[in-house]
Order: C-alpha cells, then structure tokens, then sequence
C-alpha cells in the first residue's frame, strides 16, 4: 500500500519553508501579467484542531458497525458507492498477482470480476482498480517494458460479473506517470500526468483528466492543466476532485470539483506554492491535507487535513471556520452522514464539526503498521474502513487476513 509523506525531517521542512516564504515574497510584487487570483484567506484564530474537540469515549454512541468480513491478507480497498466496494486482491500464484472483486457492503458477498489482466500473455499485470455498482475501471501494468493500459466495463447488477469491456488509453511510462483513476456513477476517470522533469518548465507540461461512460470506448478529456496537477483524482458523489494548476499562475493549485458530466461545479485556489497532498469534496464543501508547514498562510499554513464547519455561503471558504485535523495525513477524508471520517495515525475518526466532538475506530491487535485504514471517499450514508491483520492470541486461533467493516453514524 502507498502511503505517501508520513513525515517530513525538520532540514526538510525548513526548506520547503523557505522555498515557500520566497515565493509569497514575490508574489506580493506581482506585475500586470499575472492574473488577478484570489486565494483562500483563513485567519488564524478561524481554525480549531483536535484539542478544541471533546473525545466521546466509546466509538459505539456515534457510530454503529453494519458488517465486518474477511478477505485475504494483502487486500485493498476502496469504496465510493452505496452498495459495493473495490477489492484489490493478491493471488498465490506468481501470475496473476492479484485479481479484481466486488464487496457487497450488505451481505459480505465478495465476487471476482476480473481473474486476470487483459494483457497477461504480453506480460501485464492488474495495477489498480475502482468500482460503482455501475462498472469498474482498472489499470494494468507492464513493469518490463513500463507501458500501461487504462480499461472499463458494465458491472451487473449483482455485482458479480463485467460486460462491453474497453481499452481506453494506454500510454509509456518513459512519458507519463500509469494514470490514477476513479469511479462515479455511470463513468470512468482517469489522469494522465507527464513525467516530472527538472529541465522542463512546469507550465509547458500539460496533465490531461479523461472520462468515459462504462461500456463505451468514446473518452473525452475534460479537463487539462498547464502543469502537472497535485493529486489524485477524488470520488466524490457525482463527481471527482482534481487540483490542476491555475491558467497563467502555475504557481497555484486550484482544487476543482468536476461533475459527472465534466462540467466545473466549485474551485477554490491556495496560496502561491501550497502543494495539497490529498484533496477531496462533502458536506462542507472542499478538504485539502498538507504534509508540510509553511511559513506563510496563517489558518492554514501548518501540516494536517483540513475542512470548513460549514458550508460556504456568500462570503465563500474564507468566511468559514475550519478544521485542522493535525495528524500527518495519509488519505483523503470523507463523509458519512453528518461526521467527518479522516484516517489518524492508526484509527479512523469521525469528526462533528457543529458539536465540536469527535470518536475513534481503532485497529484489532495484530494489525499493520497503519492500523485501521480509510476506504471510502465522498458523501454515503456508511463509511468503509479496513485493516490488514496477521496476529495468533494467546490461547487462540491465527487470524491473517484483511477485515474490512461497514459502520453507519448515528
């Protein structure tokens, strides 16, 4: 599992710091050319952390877990739907290594979808995957010769079985980054990134975000950023968070809530050089997580996740409260109900940010390094979290394998 940016060394920090300090600098002294860009302002007595919140001690007064089931150890899993999840899941065998199941959230039902990359005999493996009860989208992957492979197809409507499957895009890894990917309603995405290069200017690279409705092979780009973007695309209800650059200020990320349908619903552009290393969309409206502290930005200069407490209203994100989750973030956030679900350092919490209150999910015993993990994205009335066990009590029986479980909040 890529965990990206646990922690950063304090000579790490510094740098970044002074980097970003120097570029706030400049930017305060921006001539004609540039655009006239406004920024999220977040005064620093407008942002309340973990020590404003009230702990609820047991977990079971707000939240009320719904199912827990097994799947072998090594799994992965996302969930950005009401009904099924996406497992990532290893094999025994040294090819496949790993295949593509469905989780049914309900019954525990899990159901292998996709037994093995398209592309096996040419030496391809499956790489990656998301689903909706409407289809699946996967990557697979060449590591010998480093060509990747973006598929999609139908899902039925027990989740057991794919249909129209379609080669989508494929491309080199000598060029591009393998494309992340996502999942909404009846569409597939995914973003295509040129690789980083130091010798080229940032803006003169161009990142692509492309869609298509499962099933078909008719894929548009609907959305490109001068630069490349900062995350991963984010499931969110109907549709997907992205952070390209801002046209003409390569210098801004803009987070970019894109529908379904590719239309732009909501942006929201950070200070000159602030890199978010997740974004993500709710209830509230945009989430953002920095792994770094900046010397400049006030609210929202420090490492941590952050959320608005409400909804922005005329006076838009900078009239809001916010959030800030300071725990290293490892994920993206997500919503379940009227709770902000954000992965700590080893449980999963929910967040009231109204009440100002907040509970844990903690990992079982035995669990790995980063204990009980995060899997859904977006807004759903249940929340999937996840763990990878390996553990023999004392007395008892060994336990290896992935549990994952679906809570509802109350």
């Amino acid at each position: 599992m890529t965990r990206r940016g646990l922690l950063l060394g304090a000579l790490g920090v510094g740098v970044l710091a002074a980097a970003g300090a120097g570029v706030a600098a400049v930017a305060g002294g921006k001539d004609s050319s540039t655009p006239d860009i406004q920024t999220l302002k977040v005064p620093t007595d407008a942002v309340f952390t973990i020590s404003d919140l009230s702990q609820v001690e047991n977990a079971d007064d707000c939240a009320e877990q719904q199912g827990s089931y097994d799947l072998p150890y090594g799994s992965l899993v996302w969930c950005n739907d009401s009904k099924f999840a996406c497992c990532l899941i290893p094999t025994e065998k040294a090819k496949p290594l790993a295949q593509v199941a469905t989780l049914a959230l309900s019954s525990g039902t899990s159901a292998v979808v996709l037994d093995k990359a398209r592309g096996q005999d040419e030496g391809f493996e499956i790489y990656d995957a998301r689903c909706t009860s409407q289809g699946v989208v996967w990557t697979e992957a060449n590591i010998m010769d480093g060509t990747w492979r973006i598929f999609a197809g139908k899902l039925n409507s027990n989740g057991d079985a794919l249909s129209s499957i379609q080669q989508l895009d494929e491309g080199s890894t000598d060029q591009f980054e393998t494309p992340t990917i996502a999942a909404v309603g009846g569409h597939a995405f995914w973003q295509v990134m040129p690789q980083s290069d130091s010798t080229v200017v940032a803006a003169s690279l161009i990142a692509q975000l492309k869609s298509v409705s499962m099933g078909s092979s008719d894929a548009n780009v609907v959305y490109e950023s001068a630069g490349r973007m900062a995350t991963a695309p984010y499931a969110a209800g109907d549709g997907v968070v992205i952070t390209p650059r801002v046209t003409g200020a390569s210098s801004y990320y803009q987070l970019t809530r894109v529908s379904e349908n590719g239309d732009v619903t909501d942006t929201l552009t950070l200070p000159a050089s602030m890199k978010p290393l997740e974004a993500g969309y709710g209830k509230t409206g945009f989430t953002f997580a920095f792994d770094a502290t900046y010397s400049y930005g006030d609210g929202i200069a420090n490492l941590g996740t952050y959320a608005p407490a409400e909804s922005p209203g005329s006076g838009g994100y900078s009239a809001q409260k916010w959030l800030r989750f300071d725990r290293t973030p490892t994920t993206a956030p997500a919503w379940c109900g009227n709770w902000l679900m954000v992965k700590s350092t080893s449980a999963v919490c929910g967040v009231d940010l109204q009440g100002k209150r907040y509970f844990a999910l903690s990992a079982e015993n035995g669990a790995d390094d980063y204990g009980e993990w995060l899997a859904s994205e977006g807004q759903n009335d249940t929340v999937v979290t996840y763990s990878n066990i390996d553990y023999t009590p004392i007395g008892g029986e060994a336990v290896n394998c992935c549990r994952v479980k679906v809570w509802k909040t109350k």
